[in-house]
């Protein structure tokens, strides 16, 4: 790139130059999109659809997984940022689309493509394995989009997630935080769309919407040792409990957050307003995308030790969440052994919650244990040595019999960039609640928004509790 005068930039297709449009961001997606309709020739009109595409991909807010291999001369806002990076992910699934639609326009594309939206999802999924499973969600969100609630809206991160979750069609979030320093940090940022987002806290709502939080938040707590100023104090100043206190009265459907403050930390605010579903547990569900399986790991975040019935229920709720992923739930009880070789105590749990599960004629799943991972994971190898058990495939949901030897596999398949991983997502709670880790991404952050907004369409459709249950006084 060089500079003409001061008003003006070039890029160029020189390859000693880091704006280096052709090679990089123009031959490889329009022969993509020319290829992928049969197109005759490729006109201008398709060049022009490219360089629109670019265009639009340079004024939008930038993934963080393209900051790593970027000199920080060149990185988004910086001056001499006027194109997308090489390693932008959106490339593949925004540019082809256009070039393809530009000949069909122009009659040179010999093989239509019918679905635009269908061919999108193909083509991301070529990068990303999670692409399919994560735009079935947000497709179900921008048909009926939900209000967000960000707890740390004064967070870069977030403000960039807010954004993207509303330009994206989800719904319309809203930012937990001081009006002046999130708007300094939007100018700061240089963000486009950022001054209408809606901003919150307990200063900047009216006194009728304060006292209406505290009386909520009296009712459930005021037997369980708060005074009713506790209760004020804690919504004017935990911005957790208060964005809470939105959700629980209806001023919002879903609710992100742990970005700066530890899960237990953010976990402990949240069961202040809310409690369980009736008869469901409280656990982290961590989902892991691979080429060619994906894995369901529970318990991921709350139960040091369940007991065999904490278990069970665990083991049904992930079953349930697997099959609403699009997937068919084969659950393993994980153990040090396999059906009691060799016979060790700490095993019983697992043993006997898989005794538990057999007791009751309303599971619609598989389920096997006590059993080693490799087990779990290899049909053939069941095959030559447990011929009796029941499970017809590999197992994709693991129960985990200690809440560290699930957050130690976890952590680790993520460490080795073994696929993609979503979550942990936290179930069981009476009201849609994501609690993401404290180094999210900002496409992290929009995912947990998004599965947090699905979660409030599914429970609205399926008649799930809708209202925190009042303490009695």
């Amino acid at each position: 790139m060089s500079p003409v005068r001061d008003d003006a930039i070039i890029a160029t297709g020189r390859s000693d130059y880091p704006n280096q449009v052709n090679n990089v961001l123009g031959f490889p997606y329009i022969f993509r999109g020319a290829l992928d309709v049969r197109a005759t020739t490729i006109n201008d009109e398709m060049k022009i659809a490219c360089a629109e595409a670019l265009a639009e991909l340079a004024r939008e807010d930038v993934p963080d997984e393209v900051a790593p291999p970027m000199p920080a001369r060149i990185w988004p806002m910086a001056r001499e940022y006027i194109i997308p990076v090489p390693f932008d992910p959106r490339l593949i699934e925004r540019i082809p689309p256009k070039i393809a639609q530009a000949a069909m326009d122009t009659g040179v594309a010999r093989q239509p493509i019918e679905d635009m939206n269908e061919y999108r999802r193909t083509l991301a999924q070529r990068l990303d394995p999670t692409s399919s499973l994560i735009e079935a969600t947000y497709e179900t969100v921008r048909n009926s989009p939900r209000r967000v609630v960000f707890a740390e809206g004064e967070s870069e991160r977030v403000i960039r997630a807010a954004i993207s979750y509303r330009n994206q069609g989800l719904g319309e979030p809203i930012l937990i935080g001081r009006e002046e320093v999130v708007k300094a940090r939007i100018e700061e940022l240089g963000l486009s769309n950022g001054d209408a987002l809606q901003i919150h806290n307990a200063a900047l709502i009216s006194e009728d919407e304060r006292e209406r939080y505290i009386a909520f938040l009296y009712a459930r707590m005021q037997r369980r040792g708060m005074l009713y100023r506790d209760c004020a104090r804690v919504v004017n100043r935990n911005r957790n409990v208060f964005a809470a206190c939105m959700v629980a009265v209806g001023d919002a459907d879903a609710m992100v957050t742990g970005l700066t403050r530890r899960f237990y930390t953010c976990l402990n605010d949240v069961q202040r307003v809310f409690d369980a579903i009736p008869d469901e547990q409280i656990f982290g569900l961590s989902v892991h995308v691979m080429r060619n399986r994906t894995l369901f790991i529970a318990d991921a975040s709350v139960h040091e030790r369940p007991s065999p019935e904490v278990m069970v229920d665990i083991a049904i709720q992930a079953a349930a969440k697997a099959r609403q992923m699009g997937s068919e739930p084969r659950v393993a009880f994980l153990s040090y052994s396999n059906f009691g070789n060799p016979p060790v105590d700490i095993t019983e749990r697992s043993r006997e919650a898989v005794r538990l599960l057999d007791q009751r004629d309303d599971i619609d799943f598989e389920y096997e244990g006590e059993m080693t991972p490799d087990v779990a994971l290899d049909a053939a190898l069941r095959e030559r040595y447990y011929p009796f058990s029941r499970l017809t495939g590999p197992a994709n949901v693991l129960i985990m019999p200690g809440l560290h030897s699930a957050h130690i596999t976890s952590r680790m398949l993520e460490s080795m960039d073994v696929g993609t991983v979503l979550g942990p997502i936290l179930m069981g709670l009476e009201k849609p609640v994501e609690i993401v880790h404290m180094n999210s991404t900002v496409g992290e952050i929009v995912n947990a928004s998004a599965f947090a907004a699905h979660e409030s369409i599914r429970r609205g459709n399926e008649g799930k509790p809708k209202r925190a249950r009042k303490t009695k006084a």
